[in-house]
């Protein structure tokens, strides 16, 4: 599994537009993942983030706390 980060700004601090994560694999491109300070945005294969699946931290930690 390769995990990159696309654009890397040096502020510390996520800002609205997020910062977004290649995720690739053997095979190639899995995805993208967009941190932003509301939410987490799934964008499978070349899915834009508009159209990805989207979960807030509260949903995501909940969701990680259940397993």
């Amino acid at each position: 599994m390769n995990v990159s980060i696309k654009e890397f700004d040096v502020e510390m601090n996520v800002k609205n537009k997020g910062i977004e994560l290649d995720i690739s694999d053997a095979n190639g491109h899995i995805g993208d993942l967009i941190v932003t300070k509301t939410q987490l945005i799934w964008c499978k294969g070349r899915t834009t983030r508009a159209n990805g699946k989207k979960v807030t931290w509260e949903a995501f930690a909940a969701y990680m706390e259940g397993l």
